[in-house]
């Protein structure tokens, strides 16, 4: 399977306080099988869609600690480059770049008009 290009939309994020009901209503919608993944202590549930080979996408239990929210993430060359110019395009940095243990790189913004997005690097392949 091919990688995203850069720059392009390549994951989405539902977060929610009620992740069982996210996961019943989206699964009753469209298909969509979930598999959860508690790595680093949080809970996350990735998406599988139909016909997909692999997650296109995740549920995130907020916990309350915050409001629910749907975003897309695009993947870019540089997290914290990326996150720098967005913020001098206008953007507010809500979570900044942050690496989880596997190496993945990803931040959270909102755009000049509030809209909630997500940047990413994947993680470096092992060779």
């Amino acid at each position: 399977m091919s990688e995203p290009a850069y720059n392009s939309v390549a994951w989405f994020e539902i977060g929610a306080d009620d992740p069982d009901a996210i996961e019943r209503f989206y699964g009753e919608l469209f298909g969509w099988t979930f598999q959860k993944n508690e790595e680093g202590g949080m809970e996350y549930r990735m998406v599988t869609t139909p016909g997909a080979e692999q997650p296109s996408g995740g549920v995130m239990s907020t916990g309350g600690r915050f409001p629910n929210y749907a975003a897309f993430y695009v993947v870019v060359e540089d997290v914290a480059a990326t996150v720098a110019k967005a913020e001098r395009l206008g953007a507010k940095a809500l979570l900044p770049p942050t690496t989880a243990p596997d190496g993945l790189v990803f931040a959270q913004l909102h755009d000049p008009s509030g809209n909630q997005i997500g940047l990413f690097t994947p993680a470096p392949t092992a060779t």
